[in-house]
């Protein structure tokens, strides 16, 4: 019997998943907090608080703005210092609400024990807007919000919930982590999204290098209606259309969602943050993030709050390596390098990756020799050669009909390229373009 995986390209880079095994580490609250108004795609918040008020662990200080939108929480408490532009992990200057800690106030209406709490009866209407209110996105990475993915659009059914726990980029541990030691509250997070959705099948993909999680996994939904899959190792297996025709083999069509084929995907994380919002009425406001790299003294799993300046992690993990020639946010496949350490960790914060000069240098640029190693190795069947010349020459509106849209910026591409081809970086401009062009034919 052939093990599971998607049937078009991908990769197979080191897994050096150094942390792995290492258990959660929950830090303290900052002495600063600064929470960005954009944690998430879409509009970002509408801030509720100003300067010179207190607030507590878990108030809401800012109100989602439009429909692609969500909540954001206070992830400590003390007093609002600005309400002003700070700098965020791209490099912007974004609008952010910065909280001078002063001890650890909750809400009162917070359950903050550790008493697992089984499903209620809650209706499925209910679980939605406890989703919505608590400010859920998806914790893989991508941030889209959560509730938007519990309302299924007219025509469309939705017949399986998957739940990613491929964690297929390199270094990063986080969601291993927490299958490892929230395995309880995460199947119970499992269920409510399946009887928000009104589905009554759900699976669990894990690739085949954390066999304990596998094991753990099977262990907890044993005589439930989630079953647990081990997968192949192969990236990027996480992305959504991957993991969906991996295990149903159903295809994802080009430009449209899993929905299209009966299916909602939610990564681990996000399902464990469901589980505190509807049983224990907690809001988003901390996850856990992998702070690895070869150079670092304790590669480290952290529950942290949001909020907190990635500097006072790496001084957690043992400090900033003098070595360290570039600090990566996410993992090295699709993670972007931070210009400056003192930005704070968002929702979207999965890892924390320091690399030395060895790692991030980027090797001398050579011309494409037409070997097509990265049309072979693109999961989405494009041509990345041809895509980075047209953005190259700003041939832009030639890049819509090639399906540049589809591009999951996965970086398989610039990772097998012999001649060292910024192919990723070329084609993200030319989707930026794109974007824009399509925005504005709409607007007409």
């Amino acid at each position: 019997m052939s093990i599971k995986t998607f049937s078009r390209g991908g990769v197979h880079p080191p897994d050096n998943k150094l942390s792995a095994g290492n258990k959660i580490v929950e830090l303290p609250p900052p002495e600063l907090a600064t929470i960005p108004l954009s944690q998430h795609l879409g509009a970002p918040a509408k801030v509720l608080v100003n300067r010179g008020d207190q607030v507590k662990v878990g108030q809401l200080i800012a109100q989602s703005e439009g429909f692609v939108s969500t909540n954001i929480h206070s992830s400590v408490s003390g007093k609002v210092l600005k309400v002003d532009q700070f700098m965020d992990s791209s490099g912007y200057r974004r609008m952010a609400v910065q909280i001078q800690v002063e001890g650890d106030q909750w809400m009162e209406t917070i359950d903050r024990s550790d008493d697992l709490v089984r499903n209620s009866v809650l209706p499925a209407e209910d679980i939605r807007k406890k989703i919505l209110e608590a400010g859920i996105v998806g914790l893989g990475g991508a941030t889209f919000p959560s509730h938007i993915k519990l309302m299924v659009p007219q025509g469309k059914t939705a017949e399986y919930v998957i739940i990613n726990g491929v964690e297929c980029e390199p270094y990063l541990t986080a969601d291993h982590a927490l299958m490892m030691e929230r395995s309880e509250e995460l199947l119970s997070g499992i269920q409510l999204l399946m009887i928000g959705l009104g589905v009554e099948k759900a699976i669990i993909g894990i690739e085949n290098n954390k066999p304990d999680a596998i094991e753990k996994m099977k262990e907890i939904t044993r005589g439930s209606s989630v079953s647990v899959q081990g997968m192949k190792v192969m990236y990027p297996q996480g992305g959504e259309k991957q993991l969906v025709q991996a295990l149903l083999k159903r295809e994802v069509p080009s430009g449209g969602l899993p929905i299209d084929v009966g299916v909602v995907v939610f990564n681990v994380g996000t399902a464990h943050a469901v589980y505190e919002a509807v049983m224990k009425n907690r809001p988003l406001i901390n996850r856990i993030v992998t702070v690895t790299g070869k150079g670092l003294d304790k590669p480290s799993n952290f529950m942290v709050r949001i909020g907190t300046p990635v500097s006072s992690l790496i001084e957690k993990a043992g400090g900033l390596p003098e070595a360290t020639a570039k600090v990566i946010n996410g993992g090295p496949m699709m993670g972007k390098a931070l210009s400056t350490i003192d930005v704070p960790v968002v929702k979207g914060s999965s890892g924390i990756l320091l690399m030395d000069e060895s790692e991030a240098r980027r090797k001398d640029v050579k011309p494409c020799i037409r070997c097509t190693k990265c049309v072979s190795v693109c999961p989405m069947g494009l041509e990345p050669y041809l895509l980075m010349t047209l953005s190259e020459k700003s041939f832009f509106e030639r890049m819509e009909p090639e399906k540049v849209m589809d591009c999951i910026e996965c970086g398989s591409c610039s990772y097998t390229c012999p001649s060292s081809r910024p192919l990723l970086d070329y084609i993200r401009l030319g989707k930026a373009e794109v974007g824009k062009i399509m925005r504005a034919r709409k607007a007409v």
